[in-house]
């Protein structure tokens, strides 16, 4: 009972127990104050921003107030676009393309050479008109010698018919002393009065002949009518013919050039190609009627092309339509109808822009731009 006793305690495989250790007493800096207060004091850096901030809002406020009061002289949109002179390139006689001078997206000057007719039937009847005016002169000639003619025989005449009128008068005087038959008195007076009768005849040829040269008979033979319609007609195919060669009305750069080819028979009036103008460009915008209060023709206008987002253009505001662009659709609106729903227009506004730096990037017609106008006029206090 005793070795029982005295045996030892079996072995076990669980770790010892760690010794359990207490917190230490916190220890007071102030004993003479209280650590909860301690805590609550806010850091004095962190007091002075919070009424930093305080004293800055109203800073602000002010700040504000007086942008927004001093401001909104910009007017400004961005439904605007590049537009530049366009004309169809054409001619108003009709004929078979000879020869195409430029190609397409080509820059070209003003009076350039663009594209040619065929020129053989209007050099035809330019030859015709010509001779036509020679023959004209010609006749004209004729018809002032014929007048001269016509005066000579009229005077021939003159002097018959006083011829006729001595033997009459003679013979009345015989006859009446019975030396001269009745007969012989008859065929005196019939022969008088013939020659009278041709002598006036005479004299409204002559007439005639004078109005053909217009009542005058030493006229210029440039100065005839028919000369002058003559010379027309020449002017007239000459044009024509001059016409068959189409040159460029002003600067700009060709488009849709191989819609033609020599040999393609063109019509009167019929567009060959088109030309845009490179010199004159503008900016149509349309602003909001809201937006055109203080807008007003010769304001300053800063122009901005999404092409070139880094550059910017100076101009100035042209003009106002006196109209809202619906005015001009093919069915406005009706709101007379009953169906109104009272929606902003939109004013057509067209700016001048400088073109004259040449260093800025070409524009081109139908680029999409932003306008901003500055109407001088400040925005205010708000109205309540």
């Amino acid at each position: 009972m005793a070795e029982a006793l005295r045996k030892p305690a079996p072995e076990r495989d669980e770790a010892p127990e760690a010794p359990i250790t207490r917190p230490a007493a916190p220890v007071e800096l102030h004993p003479d104050k209280p650590a909860a207060a301690e805590k609550k004091r806010p850091p004095t850096r962190r007091r002075w921003t919070r009424w930093g901030l305080f004293l800055l809002l109203p800073l602000v406020l002010a700040v504000g107030l007086y942008w927004y009061a001093t401001g909104g002289q910009l007017m400004s949109t961005d439904d605007a676009y590049i537009e530049a002179d366009k004309v169809g390139v054409s001619t108003d006689v009709a004929g078979i393309v000879q020869d195409v001078s430029v190609h397409e997206n080509e820059q070209v000057a003003a009076g350039q050479i663009l594209y040619r007719l065929d020129p053989r039937q209007f050099q035809i009847a330019l030859d015709d008109a010509k001779a036509n005016l020679a023959q004209i002169a010609l006749s004209i000639d004729a018809m002032k010698q014929d007048y001269k003619r016509m005066l000579s025989d009229v005077d021939a005449q003159q002097a018959q018919v006083g011829l006729d009128q001595t033997n009459f008068n003679r013979d009345s005087t015989l006859l009446r002393s019975g030396t001269v038959s009745q007969a012989v008195y008859d065929q005196i007076k019939s022969t008088l009065e013939t020659d009278q009768s041709k002598l006036a005849s005479l004299r409204e040829q002559s007439q005639v002949q004078l109005a053909k040269l217009g009542g005058n008979a030493d006229i210029a033979v440039t100065q005839h009518p028919q000369y002058l319609q003559a010379k027309a007609k020449v002017d007239e195919a000459q044009r024509q013919l001059d016409d068959t060669v189409v040159r460029a009305p002003f600067a700009g750069i060709t488009s849709n050039v191989p819609a033609i080819a020599p040999g393609k028979y063109l019509a009167a009036s019929t567009t060959a190609f088109y030309l845009v103008n490179t010199d004159h460009v503008w900016v149509d915008a349309n602003p909001k009627e809201t937006e055109l209060t203080y807008v007003r023709p010769g304001q300053s206008v800063t122009v901005t092309v999404d092409t070139y987002p880094d550059q910017a253009w100076h101009g100035t505001v042209e003009s106002i339509s006196p109209a809202a662009a619906q005015e001009f659709a093919l069915l406005p609106a009706q709101n007379t109808s009953g169906n109104w729903v009272k929606v902003v227009q939109r004013v057509p506004m067209r700016v001048r822009v400088d073109t004259s730096d040449q260093k800025m990037p070409p524009l081109r017609a139908g680029m999409s731009a932003e306008v901003a106008v500055d109407t001088g006029h400040a925005r205010g206090l708000p109205h309540f």
